[in-house]
């Protein structure tokens, strides 16, 4: 039973997706991304979680200026059959920040996740699309823990390096040493 419904499923392109999109299929309101040809609901943003978000951008535009552009809740193109929209992505600068196309690996050096109910779908579904696709380094932040997780090394679907460092630490990207964060003042809630 479980092959029969394998072989019934028809993954969705994101070249689908954006027409089903520009046919209005999807209301303005809707939060949803692709994520392996499937469309999926996003989680509600709470406060706490657009304030982490908010706190985060306000750190890292000014570390990172001129050097990356940060973009917030936007989408990236992995492959044929997924664009999730990862809460920040730190990208290699372009002059046209991306109005032509949406980032795609090659484009990203940094991806933030941040959960407060989807720390689940982040860790066992997202971590290891972007492994596959050899996103460099992510981090998880979990809101209920109170935790950040550093994830490095992409191979296969997972990453070979994973760092959760103590809630004094001030962490810092493999790639970008000038985003560095303080996670006393991430986590002060």
């Amino acid at each position: 039973m479980s092959a029969l419904l394998e072989q019934a499923r028809h993954r969705l392109t994101t070249a689908d997706y954006h027409k089903m999109g520009a046919a209005g299929i999807f209301r303005p309101t809707d939060r949803v991304e692709l994520i392996e040809g499937e469309i999926i609901d996003m989680a509600p943003i709470g406060s706490a979680h657009a304030g982490i978000v908010a706190l985060l951008n306000n750190r890292l535009v000014p570390a990172m200026a001129g050097q990356a552009i940060i973009n917030v809740q936007n989408p990236v193109v992995l492959g044929e059959h997924s664009e999730p929209q990862p809460d920040l992505s730190i990208l290699k600068p372009r002059p046209d920040f991306y109005r032509n196309s949406h980032p795609t690996p090659a484009d990203i050096m940094l991806l933030i996740e941040v959960a407060e109910t989807s720390i689940d779908f982040d860790r066992e579904i997202k971590l290891p699309l972007y492994a596959r696709h050899d996103v460099p380094e992510v981090w998880l932040v979990d809101l209920r823990q109170k935790v950040l997780t550093m994830h490095r090394t992409p191979i296969e679907d997972m990453y070979r390096e994973t760092l959760q460092p103590s809630d004094l630490t001030r962490v810092v990207s493999l790639k970008l040493p000038q985003a560095a964060l303080d996670l006393s003042d991430l986590f002060w809630f």
